[in-house]
């Protein structure tokens, strides 16, 4: 076959397969850079990759070209943030919104960045959410609350308030199409109103500023849990010589709390154990040597429970906590105050006006951009768990005794009446002295053992 069907279902597993072959072919004979790009940086037929300068831009471009087309690939509709890539790119190459703009004079258009809204002229990613007029029922809901696409979870606070009403609309049974309570029509048309102010968020979309050089890289997981909800949210920490860090948002995680009643100390854990996950993936994704990762959160319990080497925790507990031990260290986990903790907003949840002033959750903690002799620390007490916290399994001591009963009174206790017992005496009286008298004979040699014998037999038997 030299064409592949448009629209089959194996059709993206194919051409992904055709991609990723034509890496593979032009092994040693292209630039690396440009084949890992192939491998780790398309997404089916976008390719979204961040360069350090503009001629690395315009090399990357040319070779990810030549590499593709000899895999029968055409690379079109381009589009960068950098005039000076545009300028190096044949018009019938551009993406149509910047074809016909002036490079010198109009500003770079509004792009699609894998479903994320992206203002190229200023290089940020924002959020044009218009929802579509959906009827106030939970099929409604759920429609709006699905419109929004925010795969980084940055809109995770706002988010949250508009799941926890249609949980709420969970508790209460009501139906797909129902006519909902008057309160909770009415909170969902505030957040509804509350939604179209998210339009001025703005975040940016590279994680450096200019002329950064960056010498030590951190992520700082934060996560916290309420009656509500729990969350995580991560940053990543950029150090270079004398100046000072810088810190940027790079996910974040709001997940409504379950039906089944938890315990606040079993919530914070289950948010322990997302962070611990999210800083396995983004390690992976992020394509950075990250020199450290460290893990925040304002439960004692939490820590008390990484901490410990000695208690046998609960289940829940138990496998929680071997995940944790399994994908970081120890000395990773810190505490820090309810107050400092940005991870809070995700567990409880945020108005948008709110959530628009709010400065901690889209540039971190304050102490991040200090030295870390500045950050948060426990207080000198040693943390150790308790034996009475409810998680921790008891230790049950068992005592074995043995009780020697008398064989005459377990034998008299066998018989149901008087008389049974005096029969079975009887009989046992007279087999006893059978066998007496068989051991006589035996030794007096006679021959009137065998007889004697078979006459002891069948009395047993009888």
């Amino acid at each position: 076959m030299t064409v592949h069907l448009f629209g089959a279902v194996s059709s993206p597993s194919c051409a992904n397969f055709a991609l990723k072959q034509t890496a593979e072919d032009n092994e040693g004979k292209a630039d690396s850079s440009a084949l890992n790009t192939i491998r780790h940086n398309f997404y089916v037929d976008d390719c979204v990759k961040s360069v350090p300068d503009e001629n690395q831009a315009i090399s990357l471009v040319q070779n990810l070209k030549k590499i593709c087309a000899t895999g029968g690939f055409k690379l079109t509709k381009w589009t960068s943030n950098s005039r000076s890539v545009l300028a190096s790119l044949p018009v019938e190459e551009k993406a149509k919104e910047v074809k016909n703009i002036d490079l010198e004079k109009d500003e770079l258009p509004v792009e699609r960045a894998l479903g994320m809204r992206w203002d190229v002229e200023s290089d940020t990613f924002f959020f044009d959410i218009t929802p579509k007029q959906q009827p106030v029922s939970r099929r409604g809901i759920l429609s709006v609350l699905n419109s929004v696409y925010d795969p980084l979870g940055f809109l995770s606070p706002v988010m949250l308030t508009g799941k926890l009403i249609q949980q709420e609309l969970c508790k209460i049974n009501c139906g797909w199409d129902g006519e909902i309570p008057p309160a909770l029509a009415s909170k969902w048309s505030e957040w509804q109103k509350d939604l179209h102010g998210i339009s001025d968020f703005r975040i940016e979309r590279c994680y450096k500023p200019v002329d950064f050089d960056v010498t030590d890289p951190q992520l700082h997981h934060f996560c916290d849990a309420s009656e509500s909800g729990y969350g995580t949210v991560s940053y990543i920490r950029f150090t270079s010589g004398s100046k000072p860090p810088h810190i940027s948002l790079v996910m974040g995680k709001a997940r409504v709390a379950p039906l089944k009643v938890v315990t606040i100390p079993r919530m914070e854990l289950t948010a322990a154990v997302l962070a611990a996950r999210i800083d396995n993936m983004l390690r992976k994704e992020l394509g950075l040597q990250i020199s450290d990762s460290f893990f925040w959160t304002d439960s004692t319990s939490v820590l008390k429970y990484i901490l410990s080497d000695t208690q046998r925790f609960k289940t829940f507990v138990a496998n929680r906590v071997s995940v944790i031990r399994d994908l970081t260290q120890k000395s990773q986990w810190r505490h820090i105050k309810t107050d400092l903790n940005p991870a809070d907003n995700a567990s409880r949840g945020m108005r948008a006006d709110a959530f628009l002033k709010e400065r901690c959750w889209l540039n971190g903690p304050d102490f991040l951009a200090k030295c870390e002799a500045d950050w948060p620390k426990l207080s000198t007490q040693p943390l150790v768990l308790s034996d009475s916290d409810s998680e921790v399994k008891k230790t049950v001591v068992a005592f074995a005794t043995t009780v020697h009963e008398d064989p005459l009174t377990r034998f008299i206790e066998s018989f149901s009446s008087w008389d049974k017992l005096i029969r079975s005496t009887a009989w046992l009286l007279k087999f006893k002295g059978t066998l007496r008298h068989l051991i006589q004979l035996k030794k007096a040699g006679t021959s009137h053992s065998a007889s004697v014998k078979s006459e002891c037999v069948g009395q047993a038997a009888i």
